[in-house]
């Protein structure tokens, strides 16, 4: 049972979360069940999630057993056959396909793409260097824009390109991680691999931080975003943006331990206290 629930790998569905973040920026994250719509829409997303990592171990697992760490996985560990894991990655997605296309045809939209990306992602796409980023970076702009649809609350351009600057600097450092365990001994793990050296990513994070920190920056100053939410104080929120994005850079190019952004979430207590910092000093400003 244990095998099966890390094949799932509900530890990741954090990741879902996503969906929240466009009703929480509008302030209505607790009126007229915007918040039970989102959550409908977390559900229905870390269902197709736990299918795509399903199908991603299956065809991965040769590759899996060639790392340091992943050959561990329960597929490439051999506790789970590929048939049982094909088998349940299906049940999964007709779950999820049917619950969205129940509530929402516009996220139903959402969540097809999603599945149908990562699809072609685990056929062949993750081979192509920089495509394989943006993939994976779009998954998130989805999550975000169902949640949008879900909560019938409009998701503005500075959200979505957030979003996309993130989530791009978040799988470079894991690809700089892979890079790493290649130096340490361990095969290579990704043909896309071939595509990148340390130079290369080292010179990507850097690009993106400075680009997410000034467009973040841009965001809280902005004439229009402050009319909006009644506050000349957005800029304060700045600080933890950029002291959570030197401690990430300090995990990625010091401590060399990039390889698993959900891992560093979880139990990187200074990258909690920033998190934490962040979404109260936004929910004062928006809801107090």
């Amino acid at each position: 049972m244990l095998a099966y629930i890390k094949l799932l790998r509900p530890s990741h569905w954090i990741k879902n979360a996503f969906v929240f973040l466009p009703v929480f920026f509008a302030g209505e994250l607790f009126s007229n069940d915007k918040f039970f719509h989102a959550l409908a829409g977390f559900i229905i997303f870390s269902l197709a999630a736990s299918a795509v990592y399903a199908l991603n171990d299956v065809f991965d697992v040769e590759e899996d057993r060639k790392h340091l760490e992943k050959r561990k996985r329960p597929i490439a560990s051999g506790k789970i056959s590929i048939k049982a894991a094909v088998f349940i990655a299906i049940v999964l997605f007709v779950i999820a396909l049917g619950a969205a296309y129940y509530i929402h045809f516009i996220f139903f939209i959402c969540i097809s793409i999603y599945i149908v990306l990562n699809l072609a992602y685990s056929f062949g796409l993750k081979n192509i260097a920089i495509l394989d980023l943006f993939i994976v970076a779009f998954g998130f702009i989805l999550r975000v824009i169902g949640g949008g649809e879900l909560s019938a609350v409009p998701v503005s351009h500075w959200l979505l390109i957030m979003v996309l600057l993130l989530s791009l600097f978040l799988v470079l450092a894991k690809r700089r991680d892979d890079l790493i365990c290649v130096e340490n001994g361990s095969k290579s793990i990704r043909k896309s691999s071939s595509g990148y050296n340390l130079d290369f990513i080292n010179a990507c994070l850097t690009l993106l931080s400075a680009v997410m920190i000034v467009s973040y920056i841009m965001y809280t100053v902005s004439d229009v975003v402050q009319a909006r939410y009644e506050s000349e104080y957005l800029f304060l929120t700045c600080i933890f943006v950029i002291a959570g994005l030197m401690r990430y850079l300090q995990i990625t190019m010091v401590e060399k331990k990039s390889g698993s952004p959900i891992k560093i979430l979880y139990k990187d207590v200074f990258l909690l206290m920033v998190l934490f910092g962040w979404v109260l000093s936004f929910y004062i400003l928006l809801y107090v």
